[in-house]
């Protein structure tokens, strides 16, 4: 299993596109974060915080994700290596677990880089220093487990077809939909008193949760069973083979 994790490591790494993945995302945030006048600016706002960061992430993350998890499975599908993969002495669960922590993986990676924004903004605080660590670190945790349930679903996405930009696109359409579809169906306001729980089937009641700073079980238990169930998902579409 952890062979398995080094190979897809790898092969991201040896790819161009795994490159080019990171470099874009880092380079969008800068971009709201530093150099567009807009509101997620932080030398116009006037306030020590990187809001902006995280306001911007999800939907960053949307395209970032998709790009990093579309060929795990679709690529090997193509390829004719998934029935090689198949007969080495992994189960179905150690290869999906193998391939899902790669991917997380490299969305940590990918996160690595924005501590500098934290350290330029800690040190222009006035006085250095004047920002406010408890939200910011909880907007983080909010931002991993938003993009560990983006992965979750980016591999269900990959193991439906040998078509790598077809993956692409059921990863976005399925990611959107989990980030900001409930949200649009909550704001019609067509279900009465069932409003309030459908709003809270989507990411984004959970994500702007914990953004807040303050982790609720609540929040930490909706993500872990929508990466559990995505999970297995992609678990049950890897046995399909056998049926």
């Amino acid at each position: 299993m952890f062979t398995l994790f080094l190979r897809e490591i790898n092969n991201f790494f040896n790819n161009l596109i795994g490159y080019i993945s990171i470099a874009v995302f880092l380079v969008i945030n800068s971009l709201f974060l530093w150099v567009f006048p807009l509101d997620t600016n932080v030398l116009q706002s006037g306030f020590a915080n990187i809001e902006g960061l995280f306001n911007m992430g999800p939907f960053v993350f949307l395209f970032l994700i998709p790009a990093i998890t579309m060929r795990f499975f679709a690529d090997e599908k193509k390829s004719g290596t998934i029935e090689f993969l198949l007969t080495k002495p992994l189960t179905d669960t150690q290869i999906v677990l193998a391939k899902y922590f790669a991917a997380l993986t490299l969305v940590i990676f990918a996160l690595l880089p924005t501590l500098i924004y934290v350290i330029t903004v800690y040190n222009l605080g006035f006085p250095p220093g004047n920002m406010d660590m408890g939200a910011t670190w909880g907007s983080y945790l909010g931002l991993l487990f938003l993009g560990a349930g983006f992965v979750s679903i980016g591999l269900f996405a990959s193991s439906l077809t040998d078509n790598q930009i077809v993956s692409f696109i059921i990863s976005i359409f399925l990611c959107g939909f989990a980030y900001i579809g409930f949200e649009f169906i909550y704001s019609l306001d067509l279900f009465g008193n069932l409003d309030l729980f459908i709003r809270n089937l989507g990411i984004y009641a959970h994500y702007t949760s914990i953004s807040r700073g303050v982790v609720d079980s609540r929040d930490i238990l909706y993500f872990l069973s929508l990466i559990v169930l995505f999970l297995l998902f992609t678990k049950i579409k890897l046995e399909s083979r056998k049926w």
